[in-house]
Formats: C-alpha cells, sequence, structure tokens
C-alpha cells in the first residue's frame, strides 16, 4: 500500500516534469499554446506582458487559476484525486521556476510536435495512476457528471477558444501551430491512457464476495455478477461486471492487485449506458 503511493507520487513527480519541459523548452519559446488551463496560462502570460505593466510567469498563473478548481474537485470529485492534482499543478510551477526558459528548435512544427509528445507522456501517466494535471481536467469532469455529456465536449469547446484568441491576438499562423500541438497531444494521451470517458470493467475472479466488498467500499458503482467456468479446468468462477469512468480505473486496479491478484479483469469500450448509472 505504502509502496504503490510512494510509486504514485514519482508518477506525479515525473509527469509534473515532463509538462513543465515541453512548455518552457518547446512551446512558450515558439508561442504554440498548449491545451486547457495551461494554454490560457500561457495566454495570460502574454496578454499581461504585452498589453499591461504586469509579468506573471506561465506557472504562477496556472497554479492560482487551479487553486478554485481545486476547492470545487474537493467536494465534487474526490479528495485523493484532487490532492494529486493539486500537486502535479504545484510541482509543475516548481519546474516551471527551474528549467530556463530556452529555446531547442527555430522550426515551430517541431517545437509544436515534440512539445506535445512530452506534455502528452507527462499528462498520459499522471492520468493513468489516478491523478490529473488539474485545471480543465476537474472541471470536465464535474460538469460531465451533473450533466452526463463527454468531458471530450468541454475540453473541445475550451481549446477552441484558445486557438480563436491565440489567432486574433498573435497572428493565425501560430493558431494553426497550435491546432497541431493539440491534435498531437490529444492522440498520444489516448495512447498512453485511454480516451473512452466510460468503460466496462469484466473482471473474472475466484473471490467474488471479497472483490465486492473492497470496491464498493471504495466506489460508488453497481456490480453484476455472472457465473462463469474455466473453459479448460471446468473450475467454477464468477464474473463481475462493473461500468465506471477512466478516472477510477487506477482505483480498481489497485483493488483487484489487492484483494486477487490472480483474477482475468478486462477493460472495454462502453460507448453508451442505458438506465442507471451514478452521476455525482
Amino acid at each position: 500500500m505504502v509502496y504503490r503511493e510512494i510509486k504514485k507520487v514519482f508518477i506525479v513527480i515525473v509527469g509534473a516534469l515532463l509538462n513543465a519541459a515541453a512548455l518552457n523548452l518547446f512551446l512558450i519559446p515558439a508561442d504554440v499554446y498548449s491545451s486547457g488551463f495551461t494554454g490560457v496560462s500561457q495566454l495570460l502570460f502574454r496578454i499581461l506582458g504585452d498589453y499591461t505593466p504586469l509579468h506573471i510567469s506561465t506557472g504562477v498563473i496556472l497554479l492560482l487559476l487551479n487553486i478554485p478548481v481545486a476547492i470545487l474537485g474537493w467536494k465534487k470529485v474526490g479528495k485523493g484525486f484532487t490532492l494529486y492534482s493539486f500537486v502535479s499543478v504545484a510541482l509543475t510551477t516548481l519546474f516551471l521556476s527551474i528549467i530556463p526558459l530556452e529555446r531547442i528548435s527555430n522550426d515551430i512544427l517541431l517545437n509544436a510536435v515534440f512539445g506535445a509528445v512530452i506534455q502528452a507522456i507527462g499528462i498520459g501517466l499522471t492520468l493513468k495512476w489516478g491523478a490529473s494535471t488539474g485545471g480543465l481536467d476537474i472541471i470536465a469532469l464535474v460538469l460531465s457528471k451533473s450533466k452526463d455529456k463527454p468531458i471530450g465536449t468541454y475540453i473541445f469547446t475550451l481549446n477552441g477558444l484558445i486557438i480563436i484568441t491565440a489567432g486574433f491576438l498573435f497572428g493565425w499562423e501560430k493558431a494553426l501551430y497550435t491546432l497541431v500541438a493539440l491534435y498531437v497531444l490529444t492522440r498520444v494521451i489516448d495512447t498512453v491512457h485511454t480516451s473512452h470517458v466510460k468503460v466496462s470493467a469484466l473482471i473474472v475472479t475466484k473471490k467474488a464476495e471479497e472483490l465486492k466488498k473492497a470496491i464498493h467500499s471504495k466506489l460508488v458503482r453497481g456490480i453484476t455478477v455472472i457465473p462463469a467456468k474455466g473453459a479448460f479446468s471446468s473450475e467454477p468462477k464468477d464474473m463481475l461486471m462493473i461500468v465506471l469512468t477512466r478516472y477510477e480505473l487506477y482505483d480498481l486496479e489497485r483493488i483487484i492487485k489487492e484483494v486477487d491478484p490472480h483474477a482475468f479483469t478486462n477493460i472495454v469500450q462502453t460507448v453508451g449506458v442505458y438506465g442507471l448509472f451514478r452521476k455525482e
């Protein structure tokens, strides 16, 4: 248990480091904007620097934007998820102040692609271990739960506003490179983590009762128990079917490993859910 938490903290640190490196070494020097609150922070940094006497770093702006979001997430999403997400944001702010703001390449396209890839690996690893990079992830998750609409709808809307604002203020060429970066970012995150908001877990186990109790103690999700039998061994087992969000996958994986490490688990895409599905 302690080992897994230490490993999770390490993953969050690595994710924040990759995120900050992508920003300071590739995206910010090339005026290519990231997604979500990070992109908003970049825009505010440029706007404040160009049109006002204020000079606030991208990292500090990112941290300030995430404070009210962290409060919202603490109440609506979950304490553990929100705490790790805010730690990720705080570490990103720290690394942004340590890593020098330096252009590695003069080619904007290379900066856009490599910056997006490095950032996406950091974000994907963070999501895979039950946290996020804060900001839009938490807001979109809250809205998705309350309205039962895909998270991608809200992320796409804010990213669209970032691209349009960047185009109006700093030229449409930069906006187009930002669009390339956002596409690469999305594709790599989907590869590292999962692109589906809702997924179904099919768990074949000999310890159905213990697993049910453990899952219900951590996740408020319905479970369907289906009698099963091994094709080769003819040994009686049970299959647990549960529909959950991608943000709950880390907790489910941890529970299964603790209760029945020999269980067979298949995670599949869930296109739609009809009937009762808890949204709060």
